[in-house]
C-alpha cells in the first residue's frame, strides 16, 4: 500500500506538475519522495563514499577528459552541501551551476536532471539534508589543462546543453510519460547508452544506441532486434531491472551498479513505465544493418570453438544457450553482437560479478580468463561466441584485445 501511494505521489510530482515545496529535512513525506528520487536518480552509485554506506564521494570517475573526483553530497557545512541553499541546489540540478555561479562539468548529469521539476529536487534536497553529514574533504579539480578550466564549460553547454522541465507528450499515456520521465531525467540512461560527439555531448541522432563509457560498453536500448532489446518482452525487461539477470542477459559492471543501487529498489509500476517507454519509444528503431556470420571453418572459429570448449562450454553450454537465470545465453545476445568487442573483452578479460538484489540474492560471477589466455586466444573465442548460434558481428583482433588488457590490467602468465 505504501509503495503504491509512494508511486502515485511521484507520478502526481514529476508528471502533472506539482507546485514547489521549501525543502524541508524534517518533513517526513518530503523526505521520503525525495529519498525515492534520489534511488531513482543513482546518486548513490557516484556518490558513495570510502564508508560504503554514506554520500560522501571522493573517488575518482574516469571520463574521455581525464578522472573527475565525485563531490561529497552529504550535508557536513564544511566538505558537503550543509551551506548549500534548495535555490542553490536546483541551480546545479536545473542550469549545472555551484553556488558561486561557476559551471559544473556534465560528468554530473545536469543535462539529463534538468527535465527534474523544482518540487522534485526541493523533495532530494531535503532527503540529502537529513543524511548524517560525513567530513570528507575532496579535490574537485582533478581534469588536466586545458579540461581543468571551468569556464570552458559556458561553450560546450551552448552547443550540446538546453536546460527546461520534463514536458509529458500529450498523444501519449500516463505510464509511457512516466517512463520517459525517469529514463530523460532522473535515470539518466542516456549518459551511457547515447553516443557522444567530439565534446562529449550526445549524438542525438543516435539516442540510446549504445556507447563505450570508463572501459565499459553500455548496450543498444532501441527496438533493434539483433543488437537492441527488439526481442525482450516486457517482462524481460522489468526482471532485468528488478534483479539484474533474466535468460538473456546478468547485470555487471557500472550497470550491476546501477541495479543494487537504483532499479531494485524501484516500484513495479516505474519498472513498468521504464519498459514501455522503451518499446514504445524505440520501436522503429533499425540499426542492425546486414552483418554476415563468419564461415564455420574459418580458423579463427574453429580456433575459438575450441577454447569455448574447454573454458566456456561448463556455464554457458555448447548451443550457447546458458543457464537460466545463472549464466547467460550467449546465442542471439544483443551484448555480444555489438559493432564494439569492449563489453565482451572486459568480461573476458577480468572476468564478472552479477548484482546481487533482494529478489535474486545470489550474484553469479565469472571468473578472469584473461590470466590464461593470449591476446589471440582472447580475440578468438571473442570472434566465435560473436559469431557462433546464429550471431553475427566483426572479428575482434589480438589488438583490441591488447588494448583492453593494458586498460583493465589483466596480464597472461
Amino acid at each position: 500500500m505504501r509503495r503504491a501511494l509512494l508511486a502515485a505521489t511521484l507520478l502526481a510530482a514529476s508528471v502533472l506538475g506539482a507546485n514547489s515545496a521549501k525543502a524541508d529535512p524534517d518533513n517526513f513525506t518530503e523526505v521520503e519522495r525525495g529519498k525515492y528520487l534520489a534511488i531513482a536518480g543513482d546518486c548513490m552509485a557516484c556518490h558513495i563514499g570510502a564508508d560504503g554506506k554514506s554520500m560522501s564521494g571522493g573517488h575518482l570517475l574516469e571520463t574521455p577528459f581525464g578522472k573527475i573526483s565525485v563531490p561529497n553530497i552529504t550535508p557536513d557545512e564544511e566538505t558537503g552541501l550543509g551551506l548549500w541553499s534548495a535555490e542553490d541546489f536546483h541551480r546545479a540540478m536545473h542550469e549545472g551551476k555551484r553556488p558561486d555561479g561557476t559551471h559544473l562539468y556534465p560528468a554530473f548529469p545536469y543535462p539529463d536532471f534538468t527535465k527534474i521539476s523544482r518540487a522534485d529536487n526541493d523533495a532530494i534536497f531535503a532527503y540529502l539534508q537529513a543524511l548524517p553529514p560525513v567530513h570528507n574533504r575532496v579535490d574537485r579539480d582533478t581534469l588536466p589543462f586545458p579540461f581543468n578550466i571551468r569556464m570552458l564549460m559556458a561553450g560546450w553547454n551552448m552547443l550540446n546543453f538546453e536546460p527546461g522541465e520534463f514536458r509529458p507528450d500529450p498523444q501519449k499515456s500516463p505510464e509511457y510519460n512516466r517512463g520517459a520521465f525517469l529514463v530523460e531525467g532522473p535515470a539518466h540512461c542516456g549518459l551511457c547508452h547515447t553516443p557522444r560527439n567530439i565534446m562529449g555531448g550526445d549524438k542525438d541522432s543516435e539516442l540510446l544506441q549504445g556507447a563505450t563509457l570508463q572501459g565499459w560498453f553500455a548496450p543498444n536500448l532501441t527496438m533493434d532486434k539483433r543488437l537492441g532489446l527488439g526481442d525482450w518482452s516486457e517482462e524481460e525487461l522489468i526482471a532485468y531491472l528488478r534483479t539484474g539477470r533474466n535468460d538473456r542477459a546478468a547485470a555487471s559492471g557500472p550497470m550491476a551498479e546501477v541495479v543494487a543501487y537504483s532499479t531494485s529498489q524501484m516500484t513495479d509500476a516505474d519498472l513498468k513505465a521504464i519498459a514501455v517507454y522503451l518499446r514504445e519509444n524505440g520501436r522503429a528503431a533499425t540499426t542492425s544493418g546486414n552483418t554476415t556470420p563468419l564461415a564455420a571453418d574459418d580458423s579463427r572459429m574453429r580456433t575459438g570453438e575450441a577454447i569455448y570448449a574447454d573454458t566456456c562450454k561448463a556455464c554457458h553450454v555448447a548451443d550457447g544457450s546458458g543457464v537460466s537465470r545463472m549464466f547467460p545465453r550467449l546465442a542471439n545476445n544483443q551484448l555480444v553482437q555489438q559493432g564494439d568487442p569492449t563489453g565482451v573483452l572486459r568480461v573476458i578479460l577480468q572476468g564478472a560479478q552479477s548484482a546481487a538484489t533482494p529478489l535474486s540474492v545470489t550474484a553469479p560471477s565469472m571468473p578472469s580468463l584473461g590470466w590464461r589466455l593470449n591476446d589471440q586466444q582472447v580475440a578468438d573465442v571473442a570472434t566465435y561466441i560473436r559469431n557462433a548460434w546464429g550471431n553475427a558481428a566483426p572479428a575482434v583482433t589480438a589488438d583490441q584485445v591488447r588494448k583492453m588488457r593494458e586498460l583493465t590490467a589483466v596480464r597472461p602468465n
